[in-house]
């Protein structure tokens, strides 16, 4: 398979350098040093690597919490970042990679970056160790992580999207919270709660340049909600995604009842920092606000599920993605790091209190008490936990896209034209078919 030119620096050296990383005819029993079955042994340690900042993520405690259970393993958290930036972070852990550092568990906080560290070798499958715990991921996870009919990761921080709504301008414009809704639906709100002119205008919505902004009506279609399908072909030349780009243009540049992109990229805007200064009345976004409201809400805010492109559509359905936890493929302790993933993606994401799990037992109401009980008292007081709880209650998750490796350069792409398109210097038909074109010929060019 020819790699992706969009593969990061470094990945290409890296599949080289673990090509002998890692027998992978091995046993689960096999790779196992730190058991202590057939004696005593002493503890071995293992690294869980990440991103996230002791602040965010409270893994001190979280693997305390793992030691004082598990005496034959102490294991020990290694931030990648000291600003808590994803991307630096998983650079870091490509070097790490690259140079034969000791890795153990690792995480990659996107599907995109997982399948590619997957096609580069750096994760170990967890196939038969799962089998031997006779775990089935798709009846224990919400999420299904599996690529090319393998499993190189579980599913800990679990991310479900769903609308913010800014209650005083909710209630000024006199609209009740919405309950169920279409996309439709959310441009009306949207109007009526667009307010002023110029500098001190407020709008009714606003959305951001990721790519999920530009695929509002497919994000949440149950089987391909992703702009490539299962098969990697294009998925671009659809009917939702021709609504979502049409529904974006039309509330942006005719009705401007939302931040026209080019303010959003030019004045390079933060989503966050434009909904707590009250700039827009709603935003589409993802659980993790949960926790950051709880820390910084500046007013009342509620909570809506994610419109649907047809009214006929299930209620809640709603785009997902995770952190993707695996093994290292040249750790030295899999069994151990695989035991430490197992645990933390069940028991242990529950005692941090800051994230939503993506395993099935977990308790929805106890993962929302224990978010916010780490807040700040006052913001936590703003925050409307009966429209909260509703709307978790009927979210439910669209099937988990793990992408080609090339994935990265597709969605550029995608963007580039979706922002000729919106910045009106194409039309929406030159849109889909050079986005088309573009995606259709980056698989094919993969694919030799």
């Amino acid at each position: 398979m020819k790699k992706s030119l969009l593969v990061l620096s470094g990945v290409l050296a890296i599949s080289t350098a673990l090509a002998g990383c890692g027998n992978k005819s091995e046993t689960p029993a096999a790779t196992d040093s730190g058991s202590a079955a057939g004696g005593t042994k002493a503890p071995v340690t293992i690294k869980v690597q990440a991103w996230y900042t002791e602040a965010q993520g409270n893994w001190n405690a979280t693997v305390d919490a793992y030691n004082k259970t598990h005496p034959n393993v102490k294991v020990v958290y290694e931030s990648m970042s000291e600003k808590g930036d994803s991307q630096e972070g998983m650079k870091k852990l490509d070097l790490l990679a690259a140079s034969g550092e000791q890795m153990d568990v690792v995480m990659y906080s996107s599907a995109s970056d997982f399948a590619q560290r997957v096609g580069a070798g750096i994760l170990e499958p967890l196939d038969d160790y799962l089998k031997k715990d006779n775990i089935v991921v798709k009846d224990e996870y919400k999420l299904d992580p599996v690529v090319n009919g393998k499993y190189y990761a579980l599913p800990g921080k679990m991310i479900e999207w769903f609308v913010l709504l800014n209650k005083d301008k909710l209630d000024e414009a006199k609209l009740p919270v919405p309950t169920e809704w279409t996309w439709d639906q959310y441009a009306e709100y949207a109007k009526k709660m667009t307010k002023g002119e110029g500098a001190s205008k407020a709008y009714g919505s606003y959305f951001h340049n990721w790519k999920d902004y530009a695929l509002l009506g497919l994000n949440n279609d149950m089987e391909n909600p992703y702009l490539v399908k299962s098969d990697g072909t294009q998925n671009i030349d659809n009917p939702k995604v021709r609504y979502s780009l049409d529904l974006r243009n039309k509330m942006e540049n005719v009705d401007k009842t939302s931040v026209p992109y080019f303010e959003v990229v030019s004045q390079k805007m933060a989503y966050r920092d434009v909904f707590y200064a009250g700039k827009t009345a709603m935003l589409a976004t993802g659980n993790w606000m949960v926790g950051e409201l709880a820390q910084n809400a500046k007013f009342k805010t509620v909570f809506a599920p994610y419109p649907k492109y047809d009214a006929k559509d299930a209620n809640g359905l709603t785009e997902v993605g995770a952190d993707f936890m695996g093994v290292a493929a040249n750790s030295k302790n899999k069994q151990a790091a695989y035991d430490f993933v197992k645990w933390y993606t069940t028991e242990g994401i529950q005692t941090q209190g800051l994230f939503f799990s993506g395993w099935k037992k977990a308790d929805v109401e106890k993962n929302v008490d224990a978010i916010l009980k780490s807040g700040k008292p006052e913001q936590v007081a703003m925050i409307d936990k009966e429209s909260l709880l509703a709307t978790l209650k009927v979210n439910k998750a669209t099937k988990l896209v793990v992408p080609p490796t090339y994935a990265l350069q597709q969605e550029k792409e995608y963007l580039t034209q979706v922002e000729l398109f919106l910045t009106g210097k194409q039309d929406l038909e030159k849109t889909i078919q050079t986005a088309k074109t573009k995606i259709e010929d980056i698989r094919k060019s993969n694919a030799k």
